[in-house]
């Protein structure tokens, strides 16, 4: 009969005990309680510190601290997740080998997200040291096949990039590398002469940044890198030798969806960025890999993502060109929203300089109704049937039309309230929807990727014919005051709060708001009005 031999498993104290005869053997189990030896001890002190993510604890059971406590913090970071990842660890077995050695597995499970689980097992040896026992430090007993000076992380797995569409069905964004020019004053032993050697480089694609603007940032953030100027591949690789021959300057380079077009300079793109990065992120894949010393990658769990399906915006090129040649006319903040009303389909939305120093106010900016409360004053009308005081949720976009006195849409309240006094406020993005409503008779559901319509906050319905036709009347009336006869099929209606001055407008299947701060004349919201549709119909900008 052979000596018995005590393992533990799972917990519990097994011994086995074998006999042979002949051809045969059986093997008799009992399970025994007793009490932990010092090297299991070790062990399970050792496993109970990895699941408090206690580093320096669990370090400090190894007969090799300071290279345990680095793969530790590596492990523990790199699998982080962004904070998402969960690991659990549990001692799975433990074999006494003797009174100087023994042999443990550990079971370990990580879970990045639903669907995402990565468990496995791992083998490690305890030692009887003279300072006691330890776990013989091996990087392998924290993951499989992790090396010396190795690293293991969770990553990201994506196809190829899908492609964002124009509504002409041309490539409007796609994804490509962005050169971020930065300045470290730690490598500059002359600010001024390395601030003026970049804005002299840099001139050609950026002439508003000066020595004077980059020291002036680097003044507002002492000790830290600035942004200088952020630059597509192309200026980057004229540009490049020039750039790195400058003390200080730092090339970070980053994927980025961009439009092909610099001219498309809409707050649409961001919303789009966003759309196609929930897309993306639908569609995204997982991995955890283990990086060798020298760069060889050993995956162990996860799949590759599958491409997602490329993106159809709705945004009109030759429109958005028209509006952002007319928003720029003006001196003050102002913005150009247009929309399709039979679909909802939101063409375009530009801002000046002015106007994007706020945000992006075309869709959230909160403006005094003033006389819009004219429109909203015909019998029979309910202001959400014009849009008006709902919001629109959308991927990439939340879009808002203005608020109502009290959350009331009950039209009394306008008139017991005074143009100055109301509470009720319009956004420029509000007053083009309010126009697409006259048009269609009812306010449609926007969008700015087909096939993708927003969701209402709250219930719209038709607005009754009676109302419409007096509706439609106001803005025949109101476009032919403003001697706008020229434009065959314009309607419209021509409004201000204060010195604000904004212009609604419906021709065929297309309605636009402008809106002006601080207007410089009261007629300035009709001219833009018209600049941008002698933009659309002479195609100058196609």
């Amino acid at each position: 009969m052979g000596r018995p031999v005590v393992r533990r498993i799972r917990g519990r104290y097994v011994v086995a005990l074998g006999a042979s005869l002949v051809l045969t053997s059986t093997v008799a189990f009992w399970t025994i309680d007793d009490s932990k030896s010092e090297a299991e001890g070790v062990v399970d002190d050792f496993v109970a510190a990895l699941n408090e993510h206690d580093i320096q604890a669990a370090a400090a059971l190894t007969t090799y601290p300071n290279a345990a406590a680095a793969s530790l913090t590596q492990m523990f970071d790199g699998l982080s997740a962004n904070g998402a990842s969960t690991g659990d660890f549990e001692l799975g077995q433990f074999i006494d080998l003797s009174g100087e050695s023994g042999f443990f597995t550990v079971d370990s499970g990580w879970n990045f997200g639903e669907g995402k689980d990565w468990n496995y097992s791992t083998r490690g040896t305890a030692k009887k040291l003279s300072v006691g026992w330890r776990i013989a430090w091996e990087p392998d007993v924290l993951a499989p096949d992790l090396p010396p000076g190795g690293s293991v992380r969770y990553v990201r797995t994506d196809a190829a990039p899908p492609l964002v569409f124009d509504s002409t069905q041309n490539v409007l964004m796609n994804e490509r590398t962005i050169n971020a020019i930065l300045l470290d004053p730690a490598q500059m032993p002359d600010p001024a002469a390395s601030a003026g050697q970049l804005a002299d480089v840099i001139d050609v694609v950026a002439p508003l940044i000066t020595a004077d603007t980059l020291l002036s940032d680097l003044a507002a953030s002492p000790g830290s890198s600035i942004l200088a100027v952020n630059l597509r591949d192309d200026d980057f690789a004229v540009l490049e030798d020039d750039l790195r021959a400058i003390p200080g300057v730092v090339v970070a380079q980053t994927p980025k969806l961009i439009a092909g077009d610099r001219r498309i300079t809409s707050p649409l793109l961001d919303s789009l960025r966003n759309a196609w990065q929930q897309n993306r992120d639908a569609t995204a894949g997982w991995a955890v890999d283990v990086i060798g010393p020298d760069g060889s990658l050993t995956r162990q769990a996860g799949f590759q993502g599958p491409g997602g399906p490329d993106l159809h915006a709705t945004l009109d090129p030759r429109i958005q060109l028209a509006a952002e040649e007319a928003v720029v006319s003006v001196g003050t903040p102002a913005s150009i929203v247009a929309i399709v009303p039979s679909t909802g389909a939101i063409v375009a939305a530009a801002q000046n300089s002015y106007a994007n120093e706020q945000g992006q106010i075309a869709f959230s900016a909160m403006y005094p109704a003033g006389s819009a409360t004219d429109l909203l004053a015909v019998d029979g009308i309910d202001a959400t049937a014009l849009g008006l005081g709902v919001n629109y949720s959308m991927p990439g976009l939340d879009a808002f039309t203005g608020q109502l006195p009290s959350g009331s849409a009950e039209i009394d309240r306008f008139r017991t309230v005074g143009h100055e006094t109301s509470e009720a406020a319009v956004t420029p993005f509000g007053l083009a929807q309010m126009g697409a409503a006259v048009s269609r008779g009812s306010a449609p559901l926007p969008s700015i990727v087909a096939g993708q319509t927003a969701v209402a906050d709250k219930e719209t319905s038709s607005i009754p014919p009676d109302a419409l036709a007096r509706l439609r009347e106001m803005f025949q009336r109101s476009a032919h005051d403003e001697g706008l006869d020229a434009y065959d099929g314009l309607t419209g209606f021509a409004g201000n709060s204060g010195d604000d001055r904004w212009f609604i407008a419906n021709r065929g299947d297309l309605a636009f708001a402008v809106y002006i701060e601080d207007a410089d004349g009261t007629d300035q919201a009709v001219k833009m009005s018209t600049r941008l549709l002698s933009e659309m119909d002479s195609g100058s900008n196609e």
